[in-house]
């Protein structure tokens, strides 16, 4: 089966890799020369675990290739990804241009029935945008083709009989979510919780089920239902985990003042099988490049229909504020930020990715250099990214040069060589021996007996 995906970001490109690797035959399009260069020449535009090895076997064994052409992708191909961006507008709605403008390029190139399969996270509806975009074009063309309109240069000639195709040419839509981590997509991928797969076509439904057939046969879970629900099961998904993140958080700032331990809530609550222990880690707030957009998405999804989310409404100021309280824990540690040095560990949203989107360690430091702070940082991958948007931070080589001369040292991301630290080099280089770790690593009392003024998050 020629499968094409229209988009090779972490969506796209993870997606197109791991089908190639159940055997399909994958085209990857993008519009990004550059990016489908990079691809073709062995690298890759992302940092995912396992990705690159993956995308290396699969172009070697002739099952992936990446192109511009969109044209040639499309009419070869019986099923069409759509696995382009969906930022955020200015009032927290999703951007669906790009979706919109690849609805109407598959239109034009579309030559035989097709399965077009949205993996983006759309709002309600998007479903019957794109059927909507695409109908409207058969139309037009149709009318053309009898005289009563004029279009475009017929681009859906056939080539062979120079023959415009009979309009209509049937197609189906499909909402298939996906539900990947950054920092284990791969697995998340070809060990998926559920395949939810949602339409109004049998026809459709039977490719997309041959499709996934490797994972029906580890019995992952199907959730087959109309396009509408499978557009929201996405963002429920999302909306719920960051308010359980969210809640933690709370709890976590709630302990801070009464003297309880966050852990030992957390384990307690893990335990009841109502919860599960999942997504209770207190931290700075969830960050990257879905809970913040998604959370925000929803919210502006049921204010357009006439309710309000007022749950997830609190979530979403609750997290900006949890960034607020972290850069006053700092202060209030160093005694005023103005010329102070701090040092940050972690720039990534979260371990194992160069991510940094609605990274909280990113939002933390714009608000200590607004107060006068002095910054030095170091991330085992995001430096990069971070130097795009802060060029005059100080990057430093590792952990020990990043709290050399530092004012106090705050560890932001997770990743694990920052659980192993030398604690007792790093009291030495300090210049105060203050550690602020917003990802709870260490266990306060051990770090205290070592000389440290040291804050947790709800377990100090």
């Amino acid at each position: 089966m020629n499968i094409c995906i229209i988009g090779t970001g972490y969506v796209g490109l993870v997606t197109g890799t791991c089908l190639a690797d159940f055997g399909l035959s994958i085209t990857c399009v993008d519009q990004d020369e550059q990016k489908i260069n990079l691809l073709n020449s062995g690298g890759v535009p992302i940092y995912e675990q396992n990705l690159e090895a993956l995308i290396k076997k699969n172009v070697s064994a002739g099952r992936i290739i990446f192109t511009t052409n969109l044209e040639k992708a499309v009419k070869q191909s019986q099923v069409i990804f759509i696995a382009v961006g969906t930022p955020p507008n200015h009032d927290g709605s999703a951007n669906l241009e790009q979706i919109e403008e690849v609805a109407q390029e598959i239109a034009r190139y579309i030559n035989e029935y097709k399965v077009i399969v949205n993996k983006s996270t759309v709002p309600v509806g998007t479903a019957h945008r794109i059927k909507e975009i695409i109908n409207e074009y058969q139309t037009l063309s149709l009318q053309a083709t009898e005289g009563s309109a004029v279009i475009p240069s017929s681009p859906n000639l056939n080539r062979r009989t120079g023959v415009s195709p009979v309009y209509p040419i049937p197609f189906d839509i499909v909402s298939n979510p996906e539900f990947l981590r950054e920092g284990s997509a791969v697995y998340d991928f070809t060990h998926p919780d559920k395949i939810v797969i949602g339409t109004e076509s049998d026809r459709a439904l039977r490719i997309m089920q041959e499709i996934y057939r490797p994972l029906y046969l580890i019995d992952t879970p199907f959730v087959i239902t109309n396009p509408e629900t499978a557009e929201l099961i996405k963002y429920a998904c999302n909306a719920f985990l960051a308010t359980k993140i969210t809640f933690i958080n709370e709890i976590a700032n709630l302990c801070d003042k009464v003297g309880a331990d966050v852990h030992q809530i957390a384990k307690a609550m893990g335990l009841d099988g109502r919860i599960s222990p999942k997504f209770l880690h207190p931290g700075p707030g969830y960050g990257g490049s879905c809970f913040p957009k998604d959370t925000r998405a929803l919210c502006s999804i049921a204010e357009s229909f006439g309710y309000e989310f007022q749950s997830l409404k609190a979530v979403v100021s609750a997290n900006k504020r949890q960034r607020e309280l972290m850069v006053e824990k700092i202060k209030h540690l160093v005694g005023g930020l103005k010329g102070k040095r701090i040092g940050i560990l972690g720039l990534a949203f979260k371990q194992n990715t160069d991510d940094i989107r609605e990274s909280a360690s990113i939002d933390i430091i714009k608000m200590l250099l607004k107060e006068g702070a002095k910054v030095k940082c170091f991330d085992p991958l995001a430096m990069d990214n971070a130097k795009k948007i802060l060029p005059d931070l100080t990057y430093c080589q590792d952990e020990y040069e990043t709290a050399h001369d530092s004012d106090a040292l705050v560890i932001a991301t997770e990743w694990n060589q920052f659980r192993n630290l030398d604690l007792l080099r790093i009291k030495k280089i300090l210049k105060s021996p203050i550690l602020l770790d917003l990802r709870n690593l260490y266990e306060p009392e051990k770090v205290k007996s070592l000389g440290f003024i040291y804050e947790g998050i709800g377990r100090n």
